[in-house]
């Protein structure tokens, strides 16, 4: 299987939640170099603006570095005026502020050689019954897609999707959902990225999701990540989930996908830069194995369809 693997640059430095804030802060200078001295590491995820730069002022950094960039990551929540929504606030200024933010970043991910931006409106949903106009917003949703994919269309843009958190609802929840805003958009640069554990909150099957992604030719950009199906804990890759990761692997492998993988793993014990390390190499691992039981025999499980067969021989694979 062809695939890069892409730092999300936020891993390694400081990050928090509401109760406590974890590893310390680092500099975007810093993150790069460490970024290059990270074995496997064949690419990075920036985020705009706060690493880039409103204006793009620090994509000469990025340059220097001679990393390669997989997408431009587009944080339009954290700032106040996202407070109550990007894409779906109840004011137009706003709503047209994020649009502004696609499109700046897909001038800078153009600039930066990777021709994709990957954004995931967290901010965009509801908590209550009665609280917003579900009309509205993804009327608003389509618009803001719908120009900044006209916009340039030598840029791709890959929509996060996740069902819950910042908002107790979001408007883009899940793979079906996401592709049901591509398909009316009907723009060839408008996908989504698969982050495995959004994926597993929303009670998906990864690799059942990627498949329809791929089917409709919709399926940019892959985050890996797992946990234990009740809350996003960023943990590492097939910790909790490895079968499933497995499969995701299997069937990526089977239709041929041979996009960047990139990892939302958050460390609250331990090093951060020692568990993207660690990332790299239980990817490898997971290769290995998926070579070990061979394709051919996976398909030969598949086909057959008698999970007393198939589990016992991927347990034995272990041994």
């Amino acid at each position: 299987m062809a695939f890069k693997n892409s730092i999300l640059l936020g891993t390694i430095g400081r990050y928090s939640d509401r109760f406590h804030e974890y590893q310390k802060h680092r500099s975007l200078e810093e993150r790069l170099e460490l970024a290059l001295k990270i074995p496997l590491t064949d690419g990075i995820e920036p985020v705009y603006p706060q690493d880039l730069g409103h204006d793009g002022e620090a994509v000469g950094l990025v340059e220097k570095s001679g990393l390669e960039v997989s997408a431009v990551n587009v944080n339009v929540k954290t700032e106040e005026l996202f407070r109550r929504g990007s894409f779906t606030s109840r004011e137009a200024n706003v709503r047209e502020t994020a649009t502004e933010y696609l499109k700046t970043a897909m001038d800078i991910s153009a600039e930066l050689g990777a021709k994709m931006i990957s954004v995931c409106p967290l901010i965009d949903g509801w908590d209550y019954p009665f609280e917003v106009n579900y009309q509205d917003q993804w009327r608003w949703l389509l618009r803001a897609f719908e120009t900044a994919s006209a916009y340039r269309s030598d840029v791709r843009i890959s929509i996060e999707y996740k069902a819950f958190e910042s908002r107790n609802r979001i408007v883009l929840p899940t793979m079906a959902r996401s592709l049901v805003l591509c398909q009316k958009v009907n723009a060839p640069n408008l996908g989504v990225t698969m982050d495995v554990g959004h994926a597993l909150m929303a009670n998906e099957t990864p690799a059942a999701e990627a498949a329809l992604g791929n089917d409709l030719d919709r399926l940019f950009y892959v985050h890996f990540n797992d946990n234990d199906r009740g809350a996003d804990w960023d943990m590492l890759p097939a910790s909790v989930n490895l079968w499933e990761t497995l499969e995701l692997l299997y069937y990526l492998e089977r239709m041929g996908w041979d996009g960047w993988f990139a990892y939302d793993v958050f460390t609250r014990n331990g090093d951060n830069v020692e568990a993207i390390a660690a990332t790299f190499e239980i990817m490898e691992s997971l290769k290995k194995l998926l070579d070990k039981i061979t394709i051919d025999e996976l398909n030969g499980m598949v086909a057959d369809g008698v999970p007393a067969r198939s589990i016992n021989r991927l347990i034995a694979s272990l041994l």
